[in-house]
């Protein structure tokens, strides 16, 4: 397993779906997930640091999970099928460790609000290459470029065909999310 960090949020503009954009945290790989509106605006709320006076949902459940004497300890990204992914939430109670399946998206929304780590298993990273040389992303949200150059995947593409469009792939060329 390798630990992960938000690297960004933005707008996929090809298919004007978010995406949270995962970095090893001592490395340069990246891990982009496609994930919907309600989760990318909690993973963006949290990291502008938005408070609200009634808790949403994903504030809720991390005061559930601490009001019964738990802690999330991390959040594991382990697989994906079809295109989808798939995490565990890892939580500790009484020295007793409780895995619960989740959806990646919300997993990170829990993570960013308990300060928990985020691991994806190597083969993720592996399986989906990508690297920025040279450049430095600052956690948060990523800015949108109008001068982008990379070319958009065909819906149909073959894995190779996706794996060397996500290589190309620069943050930046993501756009702005807002929630």
């Amino acid at each position: 397993m390798i630990e992960l960090e938000v690297a960004s949020l933005g707008l996929d503009k090809a298919s004007n779906t978010p995406v949270v954009i995962l970095r090893e945290v001592d490395g340069d790989r990246l891990l982009p997930i496609w994930i919907g509106p309600g989760e990318a605006s909690a993973i963006a709320m949290e990291l502008a640091g938005i408070k609200f006076s009634r808790p949403l949902t994903h504030d809720l459940l991390t005061t559930v999970v601490r009001g019964l004497g738990s802690e999330l300890v991390r959040v594991l990204i382990t697989r994906v099928v079809d295109n989808t992914y798939y995490a565990s939430l890892v939580l500790q109670r009484n020295g007793e460790t409780i895995t619960i399946d989740s959806r990646p998206s919300d997993s990170v929304a829990l993570a960013l609000r308990s300060s928990a780590p985020i691991f994806a298993d190597v083969d993720l990273l592996d399986r989906t290459p990508v690297e920025v040389e040279g450049a430095t992303l600052e956690p948060g949200l990523a800015a949108a470029r109008s001068d982008s150059t990379s070319p958009e995947p065909d819906e149909a593409a073959p894995p190779e065909k996706l794996r060397d469009y996500l290589k190309r792939l620069d943050p930046e060329d993501f756009g702005r999310f807002v929630p």
